[in-house]
């Protein structure tokens, strides 16, 4: 049987922050729901988050899953504390439990079940996960006696030699749950911190193993917001990677941004500033950017999206957006249309070859085939109560500065006056317009104030 503990109880203080630590965020995820995420690949029997601080928002960012169990710690007095409320308030403590903190957000799967293995296969009281690092200021030291770790000592309580032991504790551990519990409460808060430390278990059992990795981020945990920064670095990095591996160019990696749930196909070429968030699925030879976002949308093939933002919406193949445009949510814009200059787009849908070149607001609308949109068109689609939906028909042309006052319904081949305000239905093949007749007065003096 196995468990799992994430241990989220504290404030976070050096983050400086009204959030509690666990819940700030690498690539659009929590730190805590991270380390959920590489927990439940493990396939774990039950999965504890012990909280304590702001709890009820630590509990409300958690996915609804039946295997997570929420334990309170009040007050938090360290990590050792944190395990002691849960021995008691669990009553089967059997099997393995693997323990973790909330705040080591990249931990590997495939690293805990590298973890479980060699506690497996050397049936130990507990294993816990070392590294060395060259600078290991803020983490406890862990000492070796043979092949077995003698002690940890927090870096608080270490004496000068102590402190140059560059073979760190990175807060990981598989404990024997049934031996665990034999010793828990015997915990004394008798050291610097006046906390219980969890890491003093080690020394009251016999058979504690150490599994040392390679220091390559992975373990890197997060008190400050520089360490988040270093964090999302790496997380960045090894996502962009990936996709160059693919066949994407990126002209200026460091300054994009790509989702984990991101699919880029092949000869996609990101340009500098583009940030690809959520569920986006990019197709092939695309130019996407500079200075692009684009968030939980389909992009398909052969297209070029210029400093423009598009959420939540369907853009079929072949199709150009920007510079400055705008789509906006459940928009659809069909194969090998345009989207232009200073473009609004919001729940609509283009069919394909339709323009809308220049400095036009397009909501609620049905665009048909081969339609232009002629600049300065808005859809007037609020009433002050409601949303009204515009259609025009396929092969019109829309004549520079047209409003439409929705609801309305243009046919096919229709074609509209510049400067008219459309107030009426027109049928297909028809001129809709409406303008005053234009009076010149001559002679005209501006009155001067």
């Amino acid at each position: 049987m196995l468990s799992v503990a994430i241990l989220a109880a504290g404030k976070g203080t050096r983050m400086e922050s009204s959030l509690p630590k666990v819940l700030h965020k690498i690539s659009g995820k929590s730190l805590l729901q991270r380390v959920i995420n590489s927990c439940v690949e493990l396939k774990p029997d039950q999965i504890f988050v012990i909280t304590g601080h702001k709890s009820k928002e630590v509990q409300k960012s958690i996915s609804n899953e039946k295997k997570i169990h929420i334990v309170i710690q009040e007050p938090q007095s360290g990590t050792g504390h944190a395990v002691q409320i849960l021995c008691r308030e669990v009553k089967k403590n059997e099997g393995k439990l693997l323990v973790l903190n909330g705040d080591v957000p990249l931990i590997r799967p495939s690293t805990l079940k590298r973890l479980l293995y060699l506690h497996d296969s050397k049936n130990a009281d507990v294993s816990l996960i070392t590294t060395k690092k060259r600078n290991p200021q803020g983490y406890g030291r862990v000492f070796l006696k043979g092949d077995f770790i003698e002690r940890i000592v927090e870096e608080k309580d270490c004496n000068d030699l102590e402190r140059e032991n560059p073979l760190i504790n990175a807060g990981v551990y598989c404990f024997n749950w049934g031996k665990l519990s034999e010793i828990i409460n015997t915990l004394q808060s008798n050291n610097n911190q006046k906390e219980i430390y969890l890491t003093d278990t080690i020394s009251m059992l016999k058979n504690s193993l150490s599994l040392e990795i390679e220091d390559n981020g992975e373990l890197q945990g997060i008190n400050n917001r520089i360490q988040l920064s270093v964090c999302e670095e790496n997380m960045q990095n090894l996502i962009k990677e990936k996709h160059m591996l693919n066949g994407v160019t990126f002209i200026n990696k460091a300054s994009c941004s790509i989702s984990e749930e991101a699919e880029i196909g092949k000869d996609v070429i990101i340009e500098a500033n583009t940030h690809v968030r959520g569920n986006t699925k990019i197709k092939s030879h695309c130019i996407i950017g500079p200075n692009t976002f684009i968030e939980n949308s389909y992009v398909g093939l052969n297209c070029e999206i210029s400093n423009s933002t598009v959420y939540a919406s369907h853009i079929m193949d072949h199709i150009k957006i920007g510079p400055y445009s705008h789509v906006r949510p459940n928009s659809k814009i069909s194969s090998f249309s345009k989207i232009g200059n200073f473009v609004e787009i919001k729940n609509s849908q283009l069919e394909e070859e339709s323009k809308v070149n220049h400095l036009s607001y397009i909501g609620d609308s049905i665009i048909g085939r081969s339609t232009n949109i002629g600049a300065g068109t808005i859809t007037a689609n609020f009433d002050g109560q409601k949303k009204h939906q515009t259609k025009i028909g396929k092969n019109s042309s829309i004549g520079a500065n047209t409003v439409f006052v929705a609801p309305i319904n243009l046919g096919e081949s229709v074609t509209t006056g510049a400067g008219s305000v459309i107030t009426k239905d027109s049928k297909d093949n028809s001129l809709a317009i409406s303008r005053t007749k234009q009076v010149n007065i001559e002679n005209w003096e501006r009155k001067k104030s």
